[in-house]
Protein backbone atom coordinates (compact mmCIF):
# COMPACT_ATOMS: atom_id res chain seq x y z
CA UNK A 1 0.00 0.00 0.00
CA UNK A 2 1.18 3.07 -0.94
CA UNK A 3 -0.48 5.67 0.82
CA UNK A 4 0.14 8.43 -1.80
CA UNK A 5 -2.91 10.94 -0.37
CA UNK A 6 -1.57 10.66 3.42
CA UNK A 7 1.62 11.32 2.80
CA UNK A 8 0.95 14.35 0.52
CA UNK A 9 -1.37 15.60 3.02
CA UNK A 10 1.42 15.22 5.63
CA UNK A 11 4.08 16.85 3.86
CA UNK A 12 1.99 19.17 2.28
CA UNK A 13 0.39 22.60 3.40
CA UNK A 14 -3.21 23.10 3.85
CA UNK A 15 -4.74 25.53 0.96
CA UNK A 16 -7.10 27.45 3.44
CA UNK A 17 -8.40 29.08 0.24
CA UNK A 18 -9.69 25.87 -0.79
CA UNK A 19 -11.29 24.20 2.19
CA UNK A 20 -13.56 21.90 0.64
CA UNK A 21 -10.57 20.52 -1.31
CA UNK A 22 -8.36 20.37 1.79
CA UNK A 23 -11.32 18.05 3.68
CA UNK A 24 -11.54 15.98 -0.06
CA UNK A 25 -8.10 15.55 0.85
CA UNK A 26 -8.16 14.58 4.81
CA UNK A 27 -10.96 12.01 3.89
CA UNK A 28 -9.08 10.01 0.91
CA UNK A 29 -6.60 10.29 3.45
CA UNK A 30 -8.20 8.51 5.91
CA UNK A 31 -9.77 6.40 3.69
CA UNK A 32 -6.35 5.15 2.94
CA UNK A 33 -5.23 4.76 6.86
CA UNK A 34 -8.22 2.17 7.11
CA UNK A 35 -7.78 0.30 4.31
CA UNK A 36 -4.24 -0.88 5.40
CA UNK A 37 -4.23 -4.74 5.44
CA UNK A 38 -4.23 -5.71 9.20
CA UNK A 39 -5.47 -2.90 10.55
CA UNK A 40 -7.08 -3.81 13.94
CA UNK A 41 -10.96 -2.66 14.20
CA UNK A 42 -11.26 -4.03 17.81
CA UNK A 43 -11.23 -0.87 19.52
CA UNK A 44 -13.47 1.28 17.08
CA UNK A 45 -17.26 1.08 16.50
CA UNK A 46 -16.50 0.11 12.99
CA UNK A 47 -16.18 -3.63 12.41
CA UNK A 48 -14.05 -3.49 9.80
CA UNK A 49 -12.19 -1.70 7.07
CA UNK A 50 -15.19 -2.22 4.72
CA UNK A 51 -17.71 -0.55 7.61
CA UNK A 52 -14.92 1.86 8.05
CA UNK A 53 -14.62 2.54 4.45
CA UNK A 54 -18.51 2.84 3.66
CA UNK A 55 -18.80 5.50 6.54
CA UNK A 56 -15.91 7.56 5.67
CA UNK A 57 -16.77 7.69 1.27
CA UNK A 58 -20.42 8.35 2.38
CA UNK A 59 -19.26 12.11 3.90
CA UNK A 60 -16.59 12.56 1.19
CA UNK A 61 -19.03 12.26 -1.59
CA UNK A 62 -20.99 14.72 0.23
CA UNK A 63 -18.07 16.96 0.43
CA UNK A 64 -17.15 16.39 -3.15
CA UNK A 65 -20.64 18.36 -4.05
CA UNK A 66 -19.99 21.07 -1.71
CA UNK A 67 -22.32 19.76 0.61
CA UNK A 68 -20.73 20.34 3.90
CA UNK A 69 -21.76 17.25 6.94
CA UNK A 70 -22.49 18.45 10.02
CA UNK A 71 -19.53 18.81 11.68
CA UNK A 72 -20.15 16.47 14.54
CA UNK A 73 -20.50 13.65 11.64
CA UNK A 74 -16.98 14.71 10.87
CA UNK A 75 -15.00 15.92 14.23
CA UNK A 76 -15.84 12.23 15.84
CA UNK A 77 -13.65 10.53 13.67
CA UNK A 78 -10.58 12.20 14.39
CA UNK A 79 -11.69 13.07 18.19
CA UNK A 80 -9.38 11.85 20.93
CA UNK A 81 -10.27 7.91 21.52
CA UNK A 82 -12.21 8.48 18.35
CA UNK A 83 -12.80 5.34 15.44
CA UNK A 84 -9.63 6.72 13.71
CA UNK A 85 -7.38 6.87 16.70
CA UNK A 86 -8.56 3.63 18.20
CA UNK A 87 -7.47 2.08 14.58
CA UNK A 88 -4.47 3.51 14.47
CA UNK A 89 -3.19 3.06 18.19
CA UNK A 90 -3.85 -0.26 18.09
CA UNK A 91 -2.70 -1.10 14.30
CA UNK A 92 0.80 1.05 14.39
CA UNK A 93 -0.57 4.30 12.58
CA UNK A 94 -0.47 6.34 15.45
CA UNK A 95 2.16 9.08 14.50
CA UNK A 96 0.46 9.33 11.01
CA UNK A 97 -3.07 9.89 12.17
CA UNK A 98 -1.85 12.30 14.63
CA UNK A 99 -0.31 14.18 11.72
CA UNK A 100 -3.62 14.07 9.80
CA UNK A 101 -5.35 14.82 12.91
CA UNK A 102 -3.63 18.23 12.94
CA UNK A 103 -4.59 18.81 9.23
CA UNK A 104 -8.19 18.35 10.23
CA UNK A 105 -8.38 20.57 12.88
CA UNK A 106 -6.93 23.40 10.71
CA UNK A 107 -10.15 22.74 8.40
CA UNK A 108 -12.20 22.09 10.33
CA UNK A 109 -11.73 25.23 11.87
CA UNK A 110 -12.37 26.95 7.89
CA UNK A 111 -15.23 25.04 7.06
CA UNK A 112 -17.39 25.47 10.89
CA UNK A 113 -16.16 28.52 12.56
CA UNK A 114 -17.28 29.39 15.88
CA UNK A 115 -20.05 26.05 15.73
Amino acid sequence: MKLERTKELIHGKIDESEPYEALVHILESVIELVKIPDNDFCWSYWEDSDQATKEITKLLNMVKSYTLPERVEVSVLFAPTGPLQEVSLSSGWAEPFLKVAEKYDQVENLLWPNS
